[in-house]
């Protein structure tokens, strides 16, 4: 099994709780409190009676506390939460590309490279299939009218970032296109996206998202498949028939992660997660303006915009992810101003999104009823 290797594998499971201070991205070791203990019980109590495995971070006013449960490696019993784990993000990674469009946005400002979202991205694409027509927005809010399929099908092939941009341009210009404006949820609007950071900055996407996103935030256990370490895995995901546990095995393939950058080849713990969702409004990453800004495009045609969906006038901010032939599942759901919800990676699924989410709606509902959108 092609897997990324490490040393000294310690099976040991993470204390249950860890204290995020928000402001400074800072983590440090917390007394567990009565309340801490309930919701760590009940968490597992609900995963267990739901047949997943994986590990989530429960914010309940403002304080984060990251619970695990089940094996993220049965076979070597290394277990959810467990230090060198770094799990996938899926579609979780679209809002941070967005970002960091926004970024670029901010910075080109009053110079010849000055863009917005409704610049055309034939400035980009000049060969690409109706680029001409379609915007910096209608990708971010999959409004491309962009349907090619295939970017997370196993071509057995190691990608660069510029060979996975070719690949789905030419994908792009041999397949159908609905009209633009249209909805179609699709990787390729991301992986475009991150060809236009690598144009913009003359650096790739993989230093773009070091600089921008990692540094910033001091994240210590947030990387791009391709960087991680030695001394850290990905983990294995396991389908549940509801009866048995760590049933029909599967991974990630360095083929098809290498294909979608920018879209889903972002691997991270849920408590990491959550710092970056937090520096989306803090001005570490962007501000609360830039945020509305890229969470409001005018190309948008649902409540999906830049990467997340909005809800409940946008008081709460959403996104799901989840990758061909694993059974991995990604969900966050918190409210807007980052003080309750979950950051959730399951590794054990029956690999219905629905499922999942009703899962994560039951934690919702114990932090703060009457507050969160079951899907």
């Amino acid at each position: 099994m092609k897997h990324k290797s490490f040393t000294l594998i310690t099976a040991f499971i993470l204390a249950a709780t860890t204290l995020i201070t928000t402001g400074t991205a800072k983590t440090e070791a917390a007394t567990t409190t009565a309340d801490q203990t309930e919701m760590y019980r009940f968490v597992r109590k609900v995963f267990k009676q739901n047949h997943v495995r994986g590990v989530v971070t429960v914010v309940k006013n403002g304080v984060p506390q990251t619970i695990s449960y089940g094996y993220a490696w049965y076979g070597k019993r290394i277990g959810n939460g467990n230090p060198m784990i770094v799990y996938p993000t899926a579609s979780l990674q679209k809002v941070i590309t967005g970002a960091m469009i926004v970024q670029l946005i901010n910075e080109t400002s009053n110079t010849k490279q000055a863009f917005d979202q409704d610049t055309k991205i034939s400035r980009w694409y000049p060969t690409l299939k109706n680029a001409k027509q379609i915007t910096v927005g209608n990708l971010l809010t999959h409004t491309s009218g962009i349907t090619a399929i295939g970017t997370e099908i196993n071509r057995n092939y190691v990608y660069s970032e510029p060979d996975a941009i070719n690949w789905v341009t030419n994908n792009i210009n041999s397949s159908k296109s609905n009209a633009v404006g249209s909805y179609f949820y699709n990787n390729s609007n991301y992986i475009l996206l991150a060809g236009i950071i690598r144009q913009i900055t003359g650096k790739s996407y993989e230093s773009n998202f070091q600089t921008r996103i990692v540094d910033k935030l001091k994240l210590q256990n947030t990387y791009l498949y391709q960087n991680i370490p030695s001394g850290k895995t990905d983990p294995i995901s396991y389908f549940s028939n509801g009866r048995k546990n760590y049933q029909k095995s599967s991974h990630l393939k360095q083929f098809v992660v290498s294909q979608v950058p920018g879209a889903a080849n972002l691997f991270t713990t849920p408590d990491e997660y959550y710092k970056i969702q937090v520096g989306l409004t803090n001005g570490t990453i962007l501000s609360q303006t830039d945020f509305h800004y890229l969470t409001h495009l005018k190309s948008k045609v649902n409540n999906y915009s830049g990467g997340m969906y909005l809800k409940n006038n946008d008081s709460l901010k959403l996104a799901y992810g989840s990758l061909r032939t694993t059974h991995f599942g990604s969900w966050v759901q918190l409210t807007t101003d980052n003080q309750n919800g979950i950051v959730m990676f399951l590794n054990q699924t029956n690999d219905r999104e629905n499922d999942e989410k009703d899962i994560g709606y039951k934690i919702l509902q114990h932090i703060k009823p009457n507050t969160f959108s079951a899907r």
